[in-house]
């Protein structure tokens, strides 16, 4: 049976917001699924307590680069305490669904995002 992806899903795929690196972030983390050996590498910088650029690479499936380039977009601009709360279901949504195969994707891009704010915080001593 073929998965489908929502439209959202796709055009992030294909046309990935933030992808890139960030010299000097204030907070970075990869993370990496060792079951379907999929990598999200993200960057974010962060300026009194906000998250004012996110950037990242990804090497996966359709739903690992489009839940990565979509949680990109999410989290910018966000206070660091709301960026962290994002759940898997709030960037889900925001893709308008995937596959039940590909939900791992998500958790990914959220961890990541978790990890580099963590970073951010060990860094500024906090």
């Amino acid at each position: 049976m073929a998965e489908v992806y929502s439209e959202i899903a796709l055009d992030h795929f294909r046309n990935p917001r933030n992808a890139g690196t960030m010299q000097n972030a204030d907070g970075a983390a990869t993370v990496e699924n060792p079951a379907s050996g999929a990598v999200v590498s993200l960057q974010l910088r962060i300026v009194d307590e906000r998250v004012v650029r996110a950037k990242f690479q990804a090497q996966g499936c359709t739903a690992t680069i489009a839940a990565a380039s979509v949680i990109t977009e999410m989290v910018s601009g966000l206070p660091v305490a709301a960026a962290v709360a994002v759940t898997r279901a709030d960037v889900e949504t925001r893709l308008g669904g995937l596959p039940p195969t590909r939900k791992h994707a998500v958790a990914l891009a959220r961890d990541a995002v978790r990890e580099a704010i963590a970073d951010f915080r060990s860094r500024a001593g906090a």
